[in-house]
């Protein structure tokens, strides 16, 4: 059975990411786990500049509810990746992306996943609508 495509024209922004040194496991490539702290970081990075998330003080919050990734081809330390996203689902409070891991330059992705973001305020933990600059910044990835 042949793999989906995952290519880097269906994906609206990229993130610039060099792998490192601990990245690797005992065989020699990036671990399984480690692609979900490049999702996170590209997540974050986008909301944070595009959508004034502020992670250490402000009162709303993304938790992470659901996440997946499906693997290609292998990477290791030491190589510039790109983490391309999009917007699949975007909800009143919640938020679907749909990420790609890139070697740079490259067109076909070498992992794809998808992570869940359910927006909460965070004295309370009860989800609330995704405030309007956040929701912009999503609406801005977002593929219909």
């Amino acid at each position: 059975m042949q793999q989906p495509q995952h290519l880097r024209e269906h994906y609206r922004h990229f993130q610039a990411i060099t792998t490192r040194w601990h990245d690797n496991d005992l065989y020699g490539h990036v671990n399984n786990v480690t692609y979900y702290s490049y999702f996170d970081t590209a997540v974050n990075s986008y909301l944070i500049e595009f959508g004034g998330l502020d992670i250490q003080g402000g009162a709303i919050v993304g938790f992470v509810v659901s996440s997946s990734c499906d693997y290609f081809e292998s990477i290791a330390f030491p190589e510039c990746i790109e983490v391309g996203l999009r917007v699949g689902k975007l909800g009143n409070s919640s938020v679907q992306y749909d990420l790609a891991v890139f070697r740079e330059g490259q067109m076909q992705a070498c992992a794809a996943g998808r992570f869940v973001h359910v927006f909460v305020e965070r004295e309370s933990n009860r989800p609330v609508a995704i405030p309007q600059a956040l929701r912009q910044a999503m609406e801005g990835l977002l593929v219909r």
